[in-house]
């Protein structure tokens, strides 16, 4: 029984779990290791040392095409992103770019067609709450990428890296945890998934463990939100007060030792992951603090829940989150009976969303995007197996972006008559992230710290110009 390791064991908090989630103070791993496992284990010699910082890649040429041309930049804003990941591919003409003169090949059973308070701009029936609203956002209906695979795609349009380069480029939320570590000093980590990673690529990409995106789990819409590693079923917090002043009465090696920086260090890393389990990080999972008709208005689903819960982390300051859309997108058969359920779910939390960012003051540094991988076929696939579904569509599909620098009531770009192709400026990844890093204050030039010191940038230092349209200047 005085063996605090053993006693750990003992406990259902998962301490391995929390130590991937910190992700300051020396090596995020490693502190909260010893941090959560008491500083007995510091005798073990060397493992905890900092280690050697990355090699810094040469002096690189100067890029031959710009990806990020040099421009008047507008003012950087976004202080926070809120990303919400269709993974699977939405069909961006049964909800953000309708058109109603397609014909049923193209549109099914669609019929109802919306106006918005925004003359000119037309969604699909399902999203009576965003046609209300589109003062606040702007739609892209021009993206296009030309890639129809799961993977690929989804790397594509989060790192705008080409797929199959040498090097695994970090995701947008990975960049910006890097970028943002020195001046971000909240509870949480930098970089937080509600509620699941879709492992369509490694978000971390090169920068490693320690910027990968910490997961929630649970379910914001349950009875009570169990976060990874923060809310547990089974203990409350009284038992986990008495953990911690169990381990610090544990930590004979500080008394006989005092203070020195290693243990200081610790001690720092025990403080920050109890902090999360017991302090502000905690509170900002509590959702039962918001009023019930607010709680109602984001809608009683996983996803309504999942929007509350990022605009509380919002506030919190954490500088990237991400909502990968629970069930996502991929429609090759009953396409029309799950986006019968699923739009409506989007359209009630993402308007819910931008009005309460919206009314508390906070889209002006909010940022906002909504998009899949690609969009989905225009033309309806009713062949067996698929029996009316749409297929992968990476030519052209839309895009949602509001707040954090971006303006409202705007549409960028078009696609043809039945949205199939590119009609009139063409959007791509490294535009859009280039525009959502200048909005945050990140260069998108900025040299990335690759372990084996190889030259990476945020984004690609040259593109063919079929590759870029430019940045957003329109809305910005």
């Amino acid at each position: 029984m005085n063996d605090p390791d053993s006693l750990l064991e003992s406990l259902p908090l998962d301490p391995h779990q929390l130590c991937m989630s910190l992700t300051r103070t020396i090596d995020r791993r490693g502190a909260l290791q010893i941090g959560l496992f008491g500083t007995a284990g510091l005798l073990g010699g060397n493992a905890f040392a900092a280690g050697a910082a990355p090699a810094t890649a040469s002096t690189p040429k100067p890029p031959a095409t710009p990806a990020v041309p040099a421009k008047p930049k507008p003012d950087a804003r976004a202080t926070s992103v809120i990303q919400i990941f269709l993974w699977g591919g939405m069909s961006h003409s049964d909800t953000w770019d309708p058109k109603p003169d397609a014909g049923y090949d193209y549109n099914g059973p669609m019929k109802k067609f919306l106006s918005s308070n925004v003359p000119g701009i037309q969604l699909s029936e399902w999203f009576p709450n965003l046609a209300k609203q589109a003062d606040k956002y702007s739609l892209i209906r021009s993206m296009t990428h030309g890639n129809n695979g799961h993977e690929t795609a989804a790397y594509l349009v989060q790192t705008a890296h080409a797929p199959g380069d040498r090097l695994a480029y970090p995701s947008v939320g990975a960049v910006f945890a890097h970028m943002k570590e020195k001046e971000y000093r909240g509870s949480l980590p930098p970089y937080v998934v509600l509620t699941k990673p879709q492992g369509r690529f490694s978000e971390e990409g090169f920068l490693g463990a320690k910027l990968k995106p910490f997961a929630t789990g649970g379910d914001p819409n349950a009875a009570r939100f169990e976060v990874e590693g923060i809310v547990s079923r089974n203990i409350n917090d009284a038992r986990q007060t008495a953990r911690r002043d169990l381990l610090k009465n544990l930590d004979t090696l500080r008394k006989s030792v005092g203070n020195t920086p290693i243990i200081e260090a610790s001690e720092a890393a025990r403080t920050e992951a109890y902090e999360m389990i017991l302090g502000k990080g905690r509170e900002v999972f509590d959702l039962t603090k918001e009023k019930p008709e607010l709680r109602d208005r984001y809608g009683r689903h996983t996803f309504g829940q999942d929007c509350l819960a990022a605009r509380r982390m919002v506030e919190a300051g954490v500088p990237y989150i991400v909502i990968n859309y629970p069930g996502g997108w991929d429609t090759h058969s009953n396409h029309f009976q799950t986006m019968g359920k699923q739009a409506p779910e989007l359209d009630q939390g993402l308007a819910a969303l931008l009005a309460d960012l919206n009314d508390r003051g906070m889209l002006e540094t909010t940022l906002v995007w909504c998009c899949g991988e690609f969009g989905r076929g225009p033309k309806i696939d009713w062949q067996p197996p698929w029996n009316g579904g749409r297929n992968h569509h990476g030519k052209v599909f839309s895009v949602l972006v509001a707040g954090g620098g971006f303006k409202g009531g705007h549409v960028v770009g078009a696609s043809d008559a039945k949205a199939e192709e590119v009609a009139e400026r063409p959007v791509y990844p490294v535009d859009l992230l280039g525009s959502i890093y200048q909005l945050a204050g990140i260069d998108g030039h900025a040299s990335l710290p690759h372990p084996m010191g190889l030259e990476a940038r945020v984004l690609p230092t040259e593109t063919k110009k079929e590759e870029s349209g430019g940045l957003l200047t329109e809305i910005m």
